[in-house]
């Protein structure tokens, strides 16, 4: 079953490639939605998938890539509306 996630992860995670790794990893795992830069330093996210594959991407958010440093990552359940059709980076 398909379900979706709004998610802000906070810590050092602007100026580490964190937007274009949450890209791949989110293409990989088959989800769809899109990634942006907040203007507080946070990435804010929206994702839909199946329940498997969010889970593994959640736990990914958690650390992200090489040079974030992670502190939180707040996550909101919210209802799929398969309106996406890959996943983009923002500005």
């Amino acid at each position: 079953m398909k379900r979706a996630i709004k998610a802000r992860v906070v810590g050092r995670v602007q100026g580490v490639c964190f937007r274009v790794s949450t890209q791949a990893e989110a293409v990989k795992l088959g989800i769809t939605g899109w990634v942006r830069n907040t203007t507080d330093g946070d990435v804010y996210l929206q994702a839909e998938g199946f329940e498997e594959c969010l889970e593994q991407f959640v736990s990914w958010l958690h650390n992200g890539p090489k040079f974030a440093k992670v502190e939180q990552v707040i996550v909101e359940s919210s209802e799929a509306s398969d309106s996406y059709q890959g996943f983009d980076i923002r500005n």
